[in-house]
């Protein structure tokens, strides 16, 4: 992609930068994802920094698009800066792609001080690639040296020493990132036995060389990826800080990695931060200004979501279990691990349920109210899940295209994956109790399908508008019961609708009742509906979770 090299860091030159470091990341993404052994040996680094970028860049593009439409021309720098910021913070992905928001973060907090300013300067640049270091840093909770912190650093280093306009600073900054990437083996053992440089600074280096681009018009030369043998009595490079949290060496690592956007104020998010920071490690909270994404790797999934609940709104939760095989290496002698056999990737509708999900060893989408996951988050998801057979569970009468073309894309990739038209997350959960990945997969996959159809599944919702249903017309505020995804009952009263929801299901016969109750349930609900089944109906248990924000009051299912 051909451009004209930017002389000052306006608007243009960061939409400019954004498109070639998207570029860049893409054409690194598999090299980048191949030497991903710190802190987890999962396989995703590049990919997290691309889809960051991703957000990054489309953020930008939108404010662009929006000043073209009304016709008010280009966008000023600190509108292009702080967008650019915004999109990488709701999009970051992993650890890696955290510490990229933040960094981006930083650097738009120097480039948008001045409303006002058309244009920003190499001292402007050096300004701002000390801060987003610096700030980076701090949004560690416990810095690790050779890693992506250190790179940043680096770069920062060396550009505060370069004289010039933002080319010079930008090469200058290039060529110290590059310099500490080669020496990231030096510093982190893990690195060194497994004879790579460490990924997230290789995903910043392509970066700055994106920034080089953007400012020269030329593309700096290829970064090795593999490190070389240490000569004798060498000393390594000690530089700034890294993209992880290190584990005491000899200790396997947590379980889950946990990541959401968070809405909470200053000191409810430094409350959180010593919450989490004794629940597990890998810990990186970003952002700023009331919006937070946070990411830690816990054992315990649900106290990790729960801490964001007390702290204020957590939201577009993605909880991933690194499987059996999984280690942190900082202290591991084991290679990265090996494809499981089987696993489950599932959509769920609120936080409570990912939780619930996860801890069965489920791979989890968390499908916000009106944001339906892409096709492309469910790839993501199933490549997550790094296992040879996957189960997809769309948990939603709508996703079965979107889950079909994820599945078909999933397949091209050489993995075997059946996916079963589970229509409510209580039919999923039904299909998860019966999986049994010692089976045979197609024994397996029937036994899951079969118990998910023999699970009937209702909601009660809240109308949000006038509307025609099969119960007749509704209207804003009225209570809803849809069974099987039709409206059956429409009540004034969440209790007493679910009560005749549950009675119509029941009269068809029953073994087990699943409640699901979203944040918007009644307290007493719960309890009242147990006490009908109990008395009305023998030998039916009853089982409750709580799901979140689930967009629904109540799921229910009868099996």
């Amino acid at each position: 992609m051909a451009h004209v090299p930017q002389t000052f860091f306006d608007a243009l030159a960061v939409r400019t930068w954004c498109g070639l470091a998207l570029r860049a990341l893409g054409r690194a993404r598999e090299e980048i994802d191949a030497i991903n052994v710190y802190p987890v040996a999962d396989g995703d680094t590049g990919t997290n920094l691309y889809l960051t970028a991703e957000s990054a860049a489309a953020a930008v593009e939108a404010v662009f698009d929006g000043h073209d439409a009304h016709g008010s021309g280009k966008p000023a720098l600190a509108d292009a800066a702080r967008a650019m910021a915004h999109g990488a913070l709701i999009g970051a992905r992993g650890n890696s792609g955290t510490i990229l928001a933040q960094l981006l973060r930083g650097m738009a907090q120097v480039l948008a001080a001045d409303g006002e300013t058309a244009h920003t300067d190499g001292e402007g640049l050096r300004l701002a690639l000390r801060h987003a270091a610096d700030s980076a840093r701090q949004a560690v909770a416990h810095p690790v040296e050779g890693t992506v912190l250190t790179v940043a650093s680096a770069a920062a280093d060396a550009a505060g020493a370069a004289e010039g306009d933002c080319g010079t600073v930008a090469r200058a900054a290039y060529d110290g990132a590059r310099a500490a990437l080669a020496a990231t083996p030096g510093q982190l053992a893990v690195l060194e036995r497994a004879g790579v440089v460490d990924a997230g600074g290789r995903g910043l280096v392509a970066v700055l060389g994106a920034l080089v681009e953007t400012f020269t018009g030329e593309a700096p030369r290829a970064v090795p990826v593999m490190s070389a043998a240490p000569e004798a009595g060498s000393v390594a490079v000690s530089a700034a800080a890294p993209d992880e949290c290190a584990d005491a060496p000899g200790t396997g690592g947590p379980a889950f990695e946990v990541i959401y956007l968070l809405e909470a104020g200053d000191t409810a998010v430094a409350r959180l931060r010593e919450r989490l920071d004794g629940l597990g490690d890998s810990l990186v909270v970003v952002g700023g200004d009331g919006l937070w994404n946070v990411h830690v790797h816990v054992d315990d999934a649900g106290a990790a979501v729960e801490a964001g609940i007390e702290a204020g709104r957590p939201y577009r939760i993605r909880i991933t279990h690194f499987g059996l095989g999984d280690v942190h290496t900082t202290g591991a002698e084991r290679q990265p691990r090996e494809r499981a056999q089987r696993a489950v990737v599932a959509v769920v509708p609120g936080e409570g349920l990912a939780g619930l999900y996860t801890e069965a060893g489920a791979t989890t989408v968390l499908a916000r109210p009106g944001e339906p996951p892409a096709s492309g988050e469910l790839v993501e998801a199933v490549r997550r899940a790094h296992a040879r057979e996957v189960v997809l569970l769309p948990n939603d009468a709508d996703l079965r295209h979107t889950a079909a073309a994820a599945a078909e894309q999933a397949r091209a990739e050489g993995i075997r994956v059946a996916l079963i038209p589970t229509r409510s997350a209580v039919q999923g959960i039904a299909a998860l109790a019966v999986h049994e990945p010692e089976r045979r997969f197609d024994e397996d996959v029937v036994q899951m399908t079969s118990a998910a159809g023999s699970t009937r599944y209702a909601e009660v919702a809240v109308a949000e508008r006038q509307s025609w249903t099969m119960a007749g017309i509704c209207q804003a505020g009225d209570v809803l019961g849809l069974i099987d995804g039709d409206v059956a009952v429409i009540g004034s009263d969440v209790t007493v609708t679910a009560e005749t929801v549950l009675d119509r299901m029941l009269s068809a016969g029953g073994e087990l009742v699943t409640l699901v109750l979203g944040d918007e349930a009644p307290e007493a609900v719960a309890d009242h509906l147990e006490t009908r089944v109990r008395e009305a109906y023998l030998a039916v248990d009853t089982v409750v979770y709580r799901g979140g924000r689930q967009g629904a009051v109540l799921l229910i299912g009868v099996e």
